[in-house]
Parts: C-alpha cells; sequence; structure tokens
C-alpha cells in the first residue's frame, strides 16, 4: 500500500511524487548519504526499512519510507515524522 501525508499532497506535485517513488522502487534512493545508500542496499537483502530522499523542482525535501515488512510506503515531508 501506497500512503502519502496531507501535507506532502499539498506541496509537492503527483507527477514529482509518482517519479521519486519509480526511482524508490527502482533502487535509486535520491539525496541520502553515502552512509544511507549502503543501509538501504542491505535492507533489501536483511528486510530493514528503506528510506529515500528527494527534493522538488520548487525546493521541498521529501522523503519516500518503506516499512520493513515491505507492506506500506509512505510519502511524507521530513516535519511529518
Amino acid at each position: 500500500m501506497i500512503f502519502a501525508t496531507p501535507e506532502v499532497l499539498q506541496v509537492v506535485p503527483e507527477e514529482e511524487r509518482l517519479s521519486a517513488l519509480r526511482r524508490h522502487a527502482s533502487g535509486d534512493w535520491g539525496e541520502v548519504d553515502e552512509e544511507d545508500k549502503l543501509a538501504n542496499d542491505n535492507a533489501l537483502e536483511t528486510g530493514e526499512r528503506i528510506l529515500s530522499a528527494y527534493t522538488s523542482k520548487g525546493g521541498v525535501k521529501f522523503w519516500i519510507i518503506t516499512e520493513a515488512d515491505r507492506t506500506i510506503t509512505t510519502i511524507l515531508l521530513p516535519e511529518d515524522y
């Protein structure tokens, strides 16, 4: 299931959310540091949570988090966390 917070729906255009979601699903973790990229890569094999970070064309930073059990992916602003 994919969820988005009301706040991210208001400030990040749908096309940009969907583009980021495709990137996330393909293993492009966006703007996370090398340590987090490595953690995400390892999480694919160990079943841990995955966090990607992106910035919209309007300069809004947002995250995509897939839970460890892979049942829920949430698109949110960092302050929504």
